[in-house]
């Protein structure tokens, strides 16, 4: 048994909304339910519906920047910036901007579509 995984093909997770996904670990490309790791990158103009997800959230922007409203409060993350959503907080994110939002998620544990909790 190997006390590693490399990963050399990500899951391209299929979208409608131009958001590039590409899953490294996680329950759709791995199986693992501890966590997930994702890169992403979000077209300008992009947006989501508030969500009110069952997993703690960590971005880590690379280029560009990405909006993100949590519980109230506007936040602008920024290349070389990073930040931690808690599970169960009220967020939205989006890309306003006029150049793509390239990013990394982890969210512990993995995410899932029935985990998001899309809502209000």
């Amino acid at each position: 048994m190997l006390n590693y995984q490399k990963q050399s093909q990500p899951l391209r997770v299929p979208t409608t909304d131009g958001k590039l996904i590409e899953e490294h670990f996680g329950l759709a490309a791995s199986g693992q339910r501890q966590f997930s790791l994702a890169h992403m990158v979000a077209p300008p103009g992009w947006s989501e519906p508030f969500q009110q997800p069952e997993f703690d959230e960590l971005t880590i922007m690379v280029a560009g920047r990405k909006r993100v409203e949590i519980d109230g409060e506007e936040i602008t993350l920024q290349a070389g910036e990073s930040l931690l959503v808690s599970r169960g907080a009220r967020v939205r994110y989006s890309n306003p901007f006029d150049e793509p939002a390239e990013y990394w998620s982890v969210c512990m544990p993995a995410f899932s579509p029935e985990g998001v909790n899309r809502c209000c």
